[in-house]
């Protein structure tokens, strides 16, 4: 049975130690793209030759991309190598030259310029045969060293004699570390890259080859792509190689990040962050929106549609399925026409840039799909809401309840592409018909609200849109009255400082009130004492005076 690992935390898994004795089974193919630089090509294939992974399961393809003098296969390299030319330039059509020929269960990319430890490819394997949709990664450690002979490579037992010192593959293993071994990360696809990768061959039959436009950057895209099409992504500590000098982000990283993310912002959603622009378009959408057209009268595909377009996540595309090569517009009877609004949908959204006409639903490479029945209309920011629902629980699939009744439920649903894409491939395996929501809610989790207290009303009860110049007057309008309010709020700021200040004066002159009045209070209690010292003085004299006057007798 198939594991069905939830999110990426593939430590359910349970790979072979290695060099047990455990039985593979499945083919591997390395795909070596390689453009001049002979002796370390040799030095790649020596490694290789002394894998420990059985040699009848692995293949080398060694694709020569144009390289003068043109290359040649070593003496010193694996049994079954071959050496395929691809004279196009690019590293991406290089790959794809020998992802094409590529035999094996498993592909694993490797540059011309990295030399695996022995156990490197028998690493890797030991995951793939647990679960059909991996993708695994090495270790890399940068070396400087000078290169040795390929006999050396081939012959010694422990390669760090030979390119030790070296740096590791620092951002790598920091995000690793970060994440928890990628099992907490968002965006675990930024793994991948071209140096060391396997993936498993069914992922690349959905993913699709590498993009030759992209010129630097398609390690990235491709891993988005992969992750897209369900791939977990496993770093393995244990398959480790060297790596031949610096890499290029590590020779001029400012200019390299510059150009990958010129090209990677147009096909990785993912890096939010990097479409900054407010309502501009990319090749690759954050989400789809997909309306059935025969499912519903013009008006109410008219009004999802337009419901959808008018919101405010504009990073969206929307796909509105139907008959669309069938159509014949009647020209002498229009409205006696059958499918005549069909016939309306089509020149309505022919010319707009976020609508696409197609037959049928096809793969995506947006990393969210929304499907809402015509004649229902997302609030202003229902599909803003409905994303943050979605990443916030981290789920596969967010149902919202339209409406219920005796017939049945009414539904729109955002679903996450991974999760649906990894789910079909274990229903494949599995072979029972199991339900895809299901799968996806084991693998993801699933979660329903209601569509009413997040913004969806049916297209009759839909608040009017609000043109974007009204909009754009109102936010005006709005930013001039935080303005003022704020100058009105640095106004009594100023008053109230002054109160203080006043308070604070005030409070110093009460202190000095207070020890004035201290200080009259003692002189008072002063001259007290001396009053009473002077009246005691009085009353003493006046009595010695009356013991000193002759008494006289009165006659009666």
């Amino acid at each position: 049975m198939t594991p069905r690992i939830r999110g990426n935390d593939y430590t359910v898994l349970r790979p072979p130690a290695l060099g047990s004795s455990w039985a593979p089974r499945l083919r591997v193919s390395v795909v070596i793209p390689a453009y001049g630089d002979q002796a370390k090509l040799d030095l790649t294939l020596a490694g290789l030759a002394r894998q420990t992974y059985p040699s009848g399961l692995l293949e080398v393809i060694v694709v020569d991309n144009g390289s003068e003098p043109p290359l040649r296969l070593p003496e010193i390299r694996p049994r079954d190598t071959r050496l395929l030319v691809c004279a196009a330039p690019g590293r991406a059509r290089a790959r794809n030259t020998g992802l094409a020929a590529a035999t094996g269960d498993v592909v694993h990319w490797m540059d011309s310029d990295v030399v695996p430890e022995p156990e490197e490819v028998e690493a890797h394997m030991r995951w793939h045969h647990l679960a059909p949709y991996l993708s695994v990664t090495s270790y890399l450690r940068f070396t400087t060293a000078p290169l040795p002979d390929p006999a050396e490579v081939a012959g010694t037992g422990d390669l760090a004699k030979l390119f030790e010192p070296a740096e590791p593959h620092a951002w790598i293993e920091d995000l690793v570390q970060r994440s928890q071994g990628l099992t907490r990360s968002p965006r675990p696809f930024s793994i991948h890259i071209g140096g060391a990768s396997s993936v498993s061959a069914r992922l690349f039959e959905r993913a699709g080859p590498m993009d030759p436009d992209m010129i630097l950057g398609q390690d990235t895209e491709m891993g988005y792509r992969l992750a897209q099409a369900g791939a977990v992504f496993i770093p393995d500590p244990q398959a480790r190689a060297y790596h031949l000098g610096p890499s290029m982000r590590m020779r001029d990283s400012e200019r390299i990040s510059r150009v990958s993310h010129a090209l990677v912002t147009d096909r990785v959603p993912g890096y939010r962050w990097l479409r900054t622009h407010p309502s501009r378009q990319w090749k690759i959408p954050q989400v789809e929106v997909l309306v059935d057209a025969t499912a519903g009268s013009y008006d109410d595909v008219r009004a999802t549609v337009d419901g959808v377009l008018a919101g405010t996540v504009t990073d969206l595309a929307v796909v509105l399925t139907g008959p669309w090569d069938e159509l014949a517009p009647e020209q002498r009877a229009p409205l006696k026409d059958p499918r005549l609004d069909l016939v309306l949908l089509r020149a309505h959204y022919t010319h707009e840039g976020r609508v696409r006409l197609a037959t049928a639903a096809a793969e995506t490479q947006s990393p969210y799909r929304l499907r809402i029945p015509p004649g229902w209309v997302p609030g202003e920011d229902g599909v803003g809401r409905l994303l943050e629902v979605l990443r916030g629980r981290d789920r596969g699939l967010v149902s919202v309840l339209l409406a219920e009744d005796a017939e049945g439920v009414t539904a729109a649903r955002l679903e996450r592409t991974e999760a649906f894409s990894r789910a079909a491939i274990i229903a494949e395996e599995a072979g029972e018909g199991e339900d895809l929501d299901d799968i996806v809610d084991e693998l993801f989790g699933t979660y329903w609200v209601d569509g009413e207290a997040h913004g969806f009303r049916p297209a009759g009860e839909a608040p009017a849109y609000l043109n974007p110049r009204t909009a754009y007057r109102k936010r005006v309008e709005a930013q001039a009255e935080v303005e003022r309010l704020t100058k009105e709020v640095e106004r009594l700021r100023g008053q109230v400082t002054r109160w203080r200040d006043e308070a604070t004066r005030w409070r110093k002159s009460a202190v000095e009130f207070r020890r004035e009045i201290g200080t009259l209070r003692r002189q008072v209690s002063g001259l007290r004492g001396q009053l009473s010292a002077l009246r005691h003085d009085r009353g003493l004299r006046g009595i010695a005076r009356g013991l000193t006057r002759p008494f006289t007798f009165k006659k009666t």
